[in-house]
């Protein structure tokens, strides 16, 4: 399969290009050129200096680093950030800390990571009841097992 290209733009001169830690990853580190500090149990937004030119059809999803939840209990406060394509602005993450101890980030960290996927208008088609029949039906929570 070939290999996408998207256009980005760097809007401060500190601003690390998105990479991928490794041949295996899904997903490519994005960085901040700021340093800042998360309060115990508060929230803080940090700029990564870093505009995507996303395709039409597709988004930017953002997560947390898994390293940043395991051992310092800061995630971002959204969950998962959505980057539509006709937003062309610096990307920003919204992180919270759940910790009692304050969250120190540095110029150069690694302060989420990203995927593009593709993501296709949908027509959606109000109707009265659906024809497709499943075992499950309308049975939520729980109704699988455990």
């Amino acid at each position: 399969m070939p290999i996408m290209e998207i256009n980005i733009r760097k809007l401060f001169h500190e601003v690390r290009t998105p990479v991928y830690s490794s041949d295996g990853a899904n997903c490519f580190d994005i960085f901040t050129p700021f340093s800042g500090r998360i309060n115990s149990f508060d929230s803080v937004v940090v700029n990564t200096g870093v505009a995507f030119d996303i395709p039409a059809d597709y988004c930017l999803l953002l997560f947390s680093r898994s390293g940043h939840g395991f051992k310092n209990d800061v995630r971002l406060s959204n969950c998962v950030g959505v980057i539509d394509s006709d937003f062309t602005g610096s990307v920003k993450v919204k992180l919270t800390s759940d910790s009692v101890e304050d969250f120190y980030f540095e110029a150069g960290d690694r302060i989420a990571q990203g995927m593009i996927i593709y993501a296709p208008k949908i027509l959606l088609n109000e109707v009265d009841f659906f024809d497709k029949k499943t075992a499950r039906g309308e049975n939520g929570f729980g109704s699988t097992g455990n």
